[in-house]
């Protein structure tokens, strides 16, 4: 364990939740969010470090690694693009970490945020700035929740193949945008974020 999970071990206070989110920055698809509480090991057999720092196939390991991993409890929360253009991207993240938190078989005792505060809940939650780098149960949340979203946009790809969802996963890279003023939106575009609003104006 890392040092914030070993602060509230001590304390007697576990099970420790780790939250994280993949996709707030995208153009396209949903934010997914995961919470993880992970047995009390001193170290894994794989790297469990901030998601964006593995390779996919490195990536895919790990997740499936905690998928198997006997005492880890996983949820994850995923909300739409149509309603993060509804209510908001930061507001929609919140709605997905609390569905994460919902998801999961054990009620933790605290909570451990990559950058977030959550509002309203009861139990404590310490907000890390860089979180998946002072908590291991954060980037065990970040691979699943960047895995789980990124076999959601794989899968996008093939309903909407004009966009190449696959390879840059909605994100604003020169293709996406020369597909976006192409093509327009698809249905699972945020219609209020600049670049595809402006698109949509164009046609």
């Amino acid at each position: 364990m890392l040092h914030w999970e070993c602060l509230y071990a001590s304390r007697g206070e576990v099970p420790v939740a780790g939250l994280d989110e993949a996709g707030r920055g995208p153009l396209a698809g949903p934010v997914v969010a995961a919470a993880v509480i992970l047995p009390p090991e001193d170290c894994y057999p794989v790297a469990l470090i901030d998601s964006k720092k593995l390779t996919p196939a490195r990536r895919e390991a790990a997740f499936e690694f905690l998928r198997d991993l006997p005492g880890t409890a996983i949820g994850v929360g995923i909300v739409e693009a149509e309603e993060i253009d509804r209510i908001n991207i930061l507001q929609a993240t919140r709605k997905a970490m609390l569905a994460a938190l919902a998801a999961l078989r054990v009620a933790p005792l605290a909570i451990l945020i990559d950058a977030v505060f959550l509002p309203g809940l009861k139990i404590p939650q310490q907000n890390l700035v860089r979180g998946e780098e002072a908590s291991v149960s954060i980037a065990a949340a970040s691979i699943i929740a960047k895995v789980t979203r990124d076999r959601i946009m794989v899968e996008a790809d093939r309903r909407h193949p004009a966009y190449g969802f696959a390879r840059h996963k909605g994100y604003g890279t020169p293709q996406h945008l020369a597909a976006l003023k192409e093509h327009g939106p698809s249905p699972i575009h945020r219609q209020t974020f600049r670049p595809v609003r402006e698109c949509a104006h164009r046609l």
